[in-house]
């Protein structure tokens, strides 16, 4: 009993700590469109170029960057 009880208690943990997990943001410019935007995965450098050169808290935050860079602005 106390085994099935450690084990639904682990994976309740597990399973509770990636959907908290902290999400990062990057801005990042598409290399064949040529186009600027918020993405949360790491740009890759070849296909997707990270513009900022860092991770943003927040969606929020990343589009504030994304308009104040002379890159993307329309």
């Amino acid at each position: 009993m106390v085994r099935q009880v450690a084990i639904a208690t682990a994976l309740v943990g597990q399973f509770t700590v990636s959907a908290f997990a902290a999400t990062e943001y990057w801005v990042a410019k598409d290399a064949v469109s040529k186009q600027c935007e918020v993405v949360t995965k790491k740009p890759d450098g070849t296909l997707v170029i990270d513009l900022a050169k860092t991770t943003f808290k927040s969606e929020a935050e990343a589009n504030d960057a994304l308009k104040k860079m002379p890159s993307c602005k329309k």
